[in-house]
């Protein structure tokens, strides 16, 4: 595999708690050279990546409502709204996980609606493409008839990704993957995201149908992939 084959399946995270504008900031010099397709971090920072990436080829990522997901909806889209007006290109939802364990699935496909709509319409009103919206359903704590649901549910809500999990105490696996992809249209991409560290780890969930990987250590898996193929 080349590199230039790899890099736009990448996104970087940066969401350490105690994450500094300086340490973010070297995380923005850092992705510009590698070209992978996203930098996600904490709404705080959006501004800040906004002007950082201007003019290259990785896309602006924030997490809204991360990790727990049950912020409730009007905090949801007042949040999501603010990253759109701030020049956001991607958000990564936390879906109420807690009421699909509770049995309350339309609180949490009302939800997904109501943030998918506010983008949607946040972006078309001012002026700006369309921002691409992956919701995290947090599939190690739900069971696989309740991940086929939340499945279901993103789709129905218009999101463009379901994606695993936060990585806040689950992890990403071949099996999550490979449940979600089947359960979705073609229309909808799985990201996997949660314990990845390696280029084995990227490639493996890439090819349980993984569209995006998910990462805090692009550069090293890049970097794998260089001495690899000798350059």
């Amino acid at each position: 595999m080349r590199v230039e084959d790899l890099t736009k399946t990448l996104d970087q995270s940066a969401l350490a708690e105690d994450l500094t504008t300086e340490q973010l900031t070297a995380v923005c010099d850092e992705v510009r050279e590698l070209h992978v397709a996203a930098l996600c971090s904490w709404p705080q920072f959006v501004p800040l990546m906004v002007e950082q990436l201007r003019g290259c080829d990785v896309k602006v990522c924030t997490v809204i409502d991360f990790p727990l997901g049950d912020g409730g909806s009007e905090a949801k889209v007042a949040q999501a709204e603010r990253a759109v007006e701030e020049g956001v290109d991607e958000i990564e939802v936390v879906m109420n996980y807690r009421a699909m364990l509770a049995g309350d699935f339309g609180a949490a496909r009302d939800e997904l609606r109501a943030v998918t709509r506010a983008v949607r319409s946040r972006a078309a009103n001012g002026g700006r493409g369309d921002v691409l919206i992956k919701v995290i359903i947090e599939a190690p704590r739900l069971d696989d008839k309740l991940s086929r649901l939340a499945c279901l549910i993103v789709e129905d809500a218009g999101a463009d990704f379901a994606k695993t999990c936060t990585g806040v105490g689950t992890a990403a696996t071949v099996h999550d993957v490979e449940l979600m992809r089947d359960a979705l249209s073609e229309s909808v991409g799985v990201k996997a995201a949660g314990g990845v560290r390696t280029l084995e780890d990227v490639q493996t969930l890439v090819g349980a149908g993984a569209a995006r990987v998910g990462t805090s250590a692009a550069p090293q898996v890049l970097a794998e992939l260089q001495a690899l193929n000798g350059s």
